[in-house]
């Protein structure tokens, strides 16, 4: 969501052609200023989080409709085109045939809060159709809704292109270079949604995605709240740039954003209940793997020290070093009633070997990642902070190593440690 509205700031300055189409600019200037695409977002982002995950079309849509006529008029000059002023301060608003890019840069949030893309494209449509119900602006909110849940769950840019191109029509074929110097300020979906994918697509990073955006130029706000919107889902946002950005925001638009974060710490993207607050660690770890930034490793580890704080745990295969297990007779198990081990269970913590044969204890993020190539028949909850501890006073192992079998990366001890004395410290 905080994608999308800098996107929105960082395009501000350019909007109605006035940039030169380069991508050498200042990214934040005292000409910056969040427009109708930000507060829109919220406005969406709101509504969403006020109907609940699970809620129906009625409902979302009057909470929409109520959350932008409210929206719109605690911030009624940003930018809004006439018809929706007009729609804003109607008593009984209708959609009004739009086909204008509104309903592409206020979805954002729709492309986070649900499990499945189905369910995503679904309740997108729904955020569109009470004011752009014409095919072309319903098409426009399904698409971008659709690139950010792809692009949070772990989709590269090639999947990404070919389920946009297969499921919704858009021309990508022309590059950023070829769009450019015919490119103008245009406010429908079919000549804003190709270029905004291509902004991203052709990105290198989250800053990068928003440069493309001037260089070729048009409705540049626009531009950036959705390709914005998706270079997080696939990037993430440096934090020098989230910091900058906020200071572009009113309060009420930061609490806003907040709660929605917060939300979203508790939605599953892989199914799996239990951890869901891992999956952060998770995405911060794909983000890292496809930039190789600094940045993005500090933010990992920021991730890993949350979850420690918050008691986190995860699912730990381990070894039982007496072969207890082993000589127990399962038949003699009842459920409920006690039971006798044959001897002392002594459980340690597996390891994995990398193709140097140096050893890591591995941390899951899931049962999905697990599962994917088990290693023991006993596997049990463990807070987050034993498993890094182990990674430190093992003298046997190099650190941790997180999702071995999936997106793996290592953390060697010395980083390791620099974490645990951070945790002491505070």
């Amino acid at each position: 969501m905080y994608g999308a509205i800098i996107g929105d700031i960082v395009g501000s300055k350019f909007e109605f052609d006035r940039g030169n189409k380069s991508k050498e600019f200042e990214l934040f200037t005292k000409e910056d200023c969040f427009t109708d695409d930000t507060v829109m977002t919220v406005a969406v982002a709101e509504a969403l989080l006020d109907a609940g995950i699970e809620a129906g079309e009625e409902e979302v849509k009057a909470h929409v409709i109520a959350s932008m006529k409210k929206w719109g008029k605690e911030y009624p000059y940003v930018g809004y085109g006439a018809r929706f002023i007009h729609w804003v301060l109607t008593d009984d608003p209708e959609p009004y045939g739009s086909y204008g890019n509104g309903s592409g840069m206020r979805v954002s949030a729709a492309g986070w809060l649900y499990d499945t893309i189905e369910r995503t494209r679904e309740v997108a449509r729904w955020t569109a159709e009470v004011t752009h119900n014409h095919p072309e602006g319903i098409k426009g909110a399904e698409s971008v809704a659709a690139a950010i849940f792809l692009a949070r769950n772990g989709a590269d840019k090639e999947e990404i292109e070919e389920y946009l191109v297969s499921e919704f029509g858009y021309d990508l074929t022309r590059t950023l270079k070829e769009i450019r110097p015919n490119y103008h300020h245009v406010e429908d979906c079919m000549h804003t949604m190709p270029e905004a994918f291509t902004c991203f697509l052709e990105g290198t990073s989250y800053e990068d995605t928003l440069r493309n955006v001037a260089y070729i130029g048009g409705d540049t706000d626009t531009l950036g709240a959705i390709s914005g919107a998706i270079a997080e889902a696939f990037w993430g946002i440096p934090v020098l740039i989230l910091a900058d950005g906020k200071e572009y925001m009113q309060p009420d638009i930061i609490n806003v954003a907040e709660r929605f974060y917060e939300t979203i710490r508790g939605v599953s993207s892989d199914g799996v209940a239990e951890y869901d607050d891992n999956r952060f660690i998770k995405e911060c770890v794909r983000k890292a793997k496809n930039t190789g930034r600094e940045e993005d490793g500090i933010l990992l580890l920021a991730e890993l020290m949350d979850r420690m704080d918050e008691n986190g745990e995860a699912p730990a295969p381990m070894v039982d070093v007496n072969g207890v297990m082993d000589n127990l007779d399962v038949n003699s198990i009842v459920a409920g009633k006690n039971m006798t081990l044959p001897g002392e269970l002594r459980l340690h913590f597996d390891t994995v070997q990398d193709s140097n044969g140096e050893l890591w204890v591995p941390l899951f993020t899931d049962m999905e990642e697990l599962n994917k190539k088990p290693t023991t028949n006993i596997n049990i909850n463990v807070p987050i902070r034993k498993i890094v501890e182990e990674g430190v006073y093992n003298d046997k192992v190099s650190g941790i190593v997180i999702n071995p079998f999936g997106d793996a990366l290592p953390v060697p001890r010395e980083v390791l440690k620099l974490v645990l004395r951070e945790k002491e410290d505070e």
